[in-house]
């Protein structure tokens, strides 16, 4: 099957769409972790984005672009939870109905939050396997649109405006680093700063217990795991073809971080930056830390992508 790669022309047309029901999100910097890590760090804070995260971009390019006729029967989607409730938001600003089935084991915020954008959550077991199968029976019901959380190009255009909106907020950069888990927000990355500043490296930062991007890019090809276990609940999921696309083509370097590591930079950023983000969110600042010198003396890019934290359950408690 031939698959749609999205283009500069999608992005644009993305940004304009989506403009109204977004924020263009602040740059943050920190004196102190740049004296830490030997680099100058500019945090594209998407924690502070519509609903919490990146994906509301993506979401609401998705919804916004479909016909009357479409929306009518509604959207659907699988996901751990920021997908889930950045559609939920997305559609409840159309004013369309919208389904997302999700793990049992998702954080109860996030299940919260799909729930309290007017959206019906649908339980699953949590493995990719039986996220596919429950979602089959949604839309074989309900005849919804499928939004895929990252392996869809309307998606991937939507994300691909966080990059656009960095490199007009910050000039000089030289390198920029964002969490992957199926890939949507590192390949919207690669889309935007191939055609717009293909001198900028874009790093990708994955948790070790989750690390199948990491060993699909040195294998050449994709390697998926069902269900891993991590802090970051957001990017257990694996790369997808269209994902796989952007990440092989023009991804620098995936690089990892353990449990611990993760958790120290989630601690960090919230004790010094005074900015809550997801543990999914720490990971490139845990890599960063983890590889001083290869970063050393450069500007850097760090996408924050999102801060839906169940406030009860913090990592360190």
């Amino acid at each position: 099957m031939t698959i749609y790669i999205p283009t500069l022309s999608d992005m644009n047309a993305a940004h304009a769409r989506i403009n109204p029901h977004i924020h263009r999100t602040p740059v943050l910097t920190s004196r102190f972790i740049n004296s830490l890590v030997g680099a100058e760090l500019f945090f594209k804070c998407e924690n502070l984005q519509k609903a919490g995260a990146f994906k509301a971009r993506g979401a609401a390019n998705a919804v916004f672009g479909l016909s009357d006729e479409q929306a009518a029967k509604g959207v659907a989607t699988h996901s751990s939870g920021n997908h889930g409730t950045c559609l939920a938001y997305a559609a409840g600003r159309r004013g369309i109905p919208c389904t997302v089935v999700m793990p049992r084991t998702a954080p109860q915020a996030k299940k919260d939050a799909v729930r309290g954008y007017g959206a019906k959550v649908v339980e699953c077991e949590p493995s990719t396997s039986s996220r596919e199968a429950v979602f089959a029976e949604v839309v074989a019901a309900t005849g919804a649109e499928f939004v895929h959380p990252y392996n869809d190009p309307r998606v991937i255009a939507g994300q691909a405006t966080c990059s656009k909106e960095l490199i007009e907020q910050v000039t000089g950069l030289q390198a920029v680093i964002a969490p992957i888990g199926g890939g949507g927000m590192v390949s919207g990355t690669c889309l935007t700063l191939s055609n717009l500043a293909p001198h900028i490296k874009i790093y990708a930062a994955e948790p070790e217990q989750a690390d199948d991007a990491y060993r699909s890019f040195k294998a050449g090809h994709i390697i998926a795991d069902d269900a891993p276990v991590t802090v970051a609940d957001g990017l257990k999921v694996p790369l997808k073809d269209l994902t796989w696309h952007f990440v092989r083509n023009h991804v620098t370097d995936v690089l990892t971080a353990s449990e611990e590591e993760i958790v120290d930079a989630m601690k960090l950023i919230w004790k010094r930056m005074k900015i809550v983000m997801e543990p999914s969110s720490a990971v490139p600042v845990a890599t960063i830390l983890k590889n001083k010198d290869l970063f050393a003396g450069k500007r850097i890019g760090v996408i924050i992508t999102g801060g839906n934290v169940d406030l009860d359950k913090l990592p360190w408690q």
